[in-house]
């Protein structure tokens, strides 16, 4: 099994290399350069080359490989998220042809049939006894019963009393809001947007252009540069973090919490090409 999720590396690496042989020839027919590829994607050279040769062992995970192949093809004018696609990364369970416990004699014993049946007789017992032990009251005990009952006065209603309206809660009302962040772009970044758990948006943004984006219970932006967003939410605009730095933040109904793994900004240097994000 390969460190690429469940795929065979050689299937992998097969949808690779055509992938690869195409934005290579693609870039060719455009004129263009590693360098000027480079340039635009922020994907160094070596992994570029990788790409085109079609080398998955000199790739990150199968994730981050699907998204470099979206931002070489988008930078040549391609679809990028199509050609991504056809690079198989999602995970598929492989039956391991090993013998089930089932197919063993010992599976197959007679004495483990005849504890189940014992199980089963002795809960018919039981269910039995029960039953006939319920039917065995006395007649002198059913009449106690009845007089007893004959005997209690009677419940008084009460008299009826309006229902109180609940008041609105407005806790829960603010809760029910959807999530709304507006993003004005003061300089270049590569920004990845998860919204309810699902990646919505992954791209460089331009200096001067504004998005929106919006989630139902949560929303989620990491930037590699942190500082060159400046983020209205709930009324308030501020940097998503400083200058050159990567950040996430997360936004719920509740208020908005920050976090960066560690992990998650090892994979972005990765796509980045181990060097810092961009700055203004």
């Amino acid at each position: 099994m390969s460190r690429h999720g469940y795929y065979p590396e050689s299937h992998q690496a097969e949808q690779l290399a055509a992938i690869g042989a195409y934005l290579q020839q693609a870039r060719q027919d455009a004129h263009l350069s590693l360098d000027q590829i480079n340039a635009s994607t922020l994907i160094r050279p070596s992994l570029l080359m990788a790409i085109e040769a079609g080398h998955i062992h000199a790739l990150p995970e199968p994730v981050y490989i699907r998204g470099l192949i979206k931002r070489y093809a988008d930078a040549l004018g391609l679809d990028g998220a199509e050609l991504a696609a056809t690079f198989p990364v999602t995970p598929t369970v492989q039956p391991s042809g090993g013998i089930s416990w089932r197919d063993l004699p010992a599976a197959q014993l007679r004495p483990l049939h005849l504890y189940v049946a014992y199980i089963l007789l002795i809960t018919a017992a039981i269910s039995g006894l029960s039953h006939l032990m319920n039917r065995s009251v006395s007649p002198l005990a059913e009449e106690r019963l009845v007089n007893q009952q004959m005997t209690m006065p009677m419940p008084t209603e009460p008299s009826a009393s309006p229902t109180p309206t609940p008041a609105p809660d407005h806790e829960a009302t603010e809760e029910q809001r959807p999530v709304r962040v507006d993003v004005s772009v003061t300089a270049p970044s590569w920004v990845r947007v998860v919204s309810d758990g699902e990646m919505t948006f992954e791209d460089t943004l331009s200096e001067g252009s504004s998005h929106t984006w919006t989630a139902d219970t949560q929303l989620t932006i990491l930037a590699g540069n942190a500082g060159g967003l400046v983020v209205t939410y709930d009324g308030q605009a501020k940097p998503l973090g400083e200058p050159g730095t990567v950040a996430e933040v997360t936004y719920s109904a509740a208020s908005p919490t920050a976090l960066m793994p560690d992990a998650e900004a090892i994979a972005f240097r990765q796509l980045s090409g181990d060097r810092p994000p961009l700055t203004p």
